[in-house]
């Protein structure tokens, strides 16, 4: 036997080794079964006198995943996606899909769509799309180019059962959106430290080339970044509210912008619809809303609706400082909205971190918030008591009108809001310790009060929700 014959019997068991061990990967990588809802739970580990920057049950994080849920009218039903584990003693992230059935009122067992084999950091959570034809898209966020991001596609229509890897990218905080064009795909990059980066596809397969949105450094020369909160109007707008991170410090972000475009992002304008050259790369441009910077504010993005007539309004935390506890209160809840001539800001309420996250519905008659602004079991950590609050005058004014959750062991936190939902599906969360590794438990509710708590453990296929309240 020559040489030449040793070689290639040696590449011939290579490519059986990297067949075999790519099918084993993809087995473990997407499409088991989990026997139960259970949320993960995080720290970051940069510790302060009140606590970890920020900690907790993170199953919904973070804000800049978006959308999380949606309900689909067609099969009625809703589709969600979270962070999850097997385990009640270990953090480890697995990718997760379930569904509810709003005729039988029953979930159904969560999917594993990729098992993150070890990581435990909820920055590699899912967002979700269903397209036209009902498949639905789980896109799995990375964390730049360490860990890339994935696409994946149910195998059949308006099912959860088994999905196909589509791409492997580098894609971090994935907000996709299914508009009249196609595909939609906002997301960050770290070719900066966090730069602001969009894609598009009409078939979800072929994605053009990414194309750079906002890198806005403090001084010429240094780094840039921004996070952002974003969504569609009548499946055509597409607008994105972002802050600013000084020299790329996320510790300092601050400074509201927003932009939008209505061909699929050819063109991008600011609210006079004036057109913006890409990237935005200057602090003072038409695309700013306000300069937090020289007011000394941090701000935190939420959310961000439309009203009726097409007008954007945002929800956002803005405070003094990083840094968790009374040193950076006051942890305002504010809303800045666009009546049609200019730019209001209101403040709905205070909480007790710049990690509590809610979410904004925004109708005709009346405008909502849900999110745990009241001060859980564990104060000045992620989370609390969840309250709905109210307003009656397009969000110039706003009321608590409930408290959803009282005299609670866990603090909730991260409450999603589901695309076009419907009761009792309104809203959906995790709950756990704020500051100390505990178990994590998922629930969804409606604006009339009633909360479930999704089954930790399974039994069968499909359950019924355990109603708490």
């Amino acid at each position: 036997m020559n040489i030449s014959t040793n070689q290639n019997i040696k590449l011939i068991l290579l490519i059986f080794i990297l067949f075999v061990t790519g099918n084993i990967y993809c087995q473990k990588s997407s499409n088991k079964k989990i026997d139960g809802y259970k949320g993960l739970w995080f720290e970051l580990n940069q510790k302060y006198e009140h606590g970890d920057k920020y900690s907790g049950a993170l199953a919904t994080y973070t804000a800049k995943h978006t959308p999380l849920a949606i309900y689909a009218k067609e099969v009625d039903k809703t589709f969600f996606v979270y962070g999850g584990t097997t385990l009640e003693d270990k953090k480890y992230l697995l990718c997760m899909i379930g569904e509810f059935n709003h005729k039988t009122g029953m979930v159904s067992k969560p999917t594993i769509v990729y098992d993150k084999l070890g990581v435990d950091d909820p920055h590699d959570n899912p967002s979700i799309l269903i397209d036209d034809e009902g498949y639905i898209w789980v896109f799995v966020s990375g964390r730049g180019k360490r860990r890339l991001g994935f696409k994946y596609k149910s195998k059949a229509p308006y099912s959860i059962d088994e999905f196909s890897q589509v791409t492997e990218e580098e894609m971090t905080y994935p907000q996709p959106w299914n508009t009249e064009y196609g595909f939609f795909h906002f997301f960050t990059k770290y070719t900066g430290v966090r730069q602001l980066y969009f894609e598009t596809s009409t078939d979800g397969v072929n994605w053009t080339a990414d194309k750079m949105l906002a890198a806005i450094p403090e001084n010429e020369g240094e780094k840039s970044g921004h996070y952002q909160v974003s969504n569609t109007y009548n499946n055509k707008v597409v607008a994105t509210f972002f802050n600013r991170h000084p020299n790329g410090n996320v510790d300092k972000r601050t400074d509201l912008y927003y932009v939008q475009s209505s061909d699929f992002g050819n063109t991008w304008t600011n609210i006079d619809n004036n057109k913006l050259q890409l990237p935005i790369n200057k602090q003072d441009n038409p695309a700013r809303i306000i300069d937090y910077a020289s007011q000394g504010k941090n701000v935190y993005m939420k959310d961000m609706s439309f009203d009726a007539k097409g007008n954007p309004v945002c929800l956002y935390i803005r405070s003094n400082g990083h840094e968790p506890g009374p040193k950076s209160a006051p942890y305002e809840w504010c809303v800045t909205k666009w009546d049609g001539q200019k730019w209001h800001t209101s403040v709905v309420t205070t909480s007790d971190h710049n990690y509590d996250m809610g979410s904004l519905y925004v109708s005709e008659d009346e405008w909502n918030i849900v999110g745990p602004t009241e001060i859980g079991a564990q104060e000045w950590g992620v989370g609390g008591e969840i309250a709905l609050w109210q307003s009656k005058d397009k969000g110039l004014t706003w009321n608590k009108t409930k408290t959803l959750t009282e005299g609670s062991t866990f603090s909730h936190s991260y409450v999603r809001k589901p695309v076009d939902y419907k009761a009792p599906f309104s809203f959906f969360w995790a709950d756990g310790h704020s500051h100390d590794f505990s178990k994590s438990k998922l629930y969804f509710g409606a604006f009339n009060g009633d909360i479930w708590q999704l089954p930790y453990d399974m039994t069968t296929d499909f359950e019924k929700p355990i109603k708490i309240k």
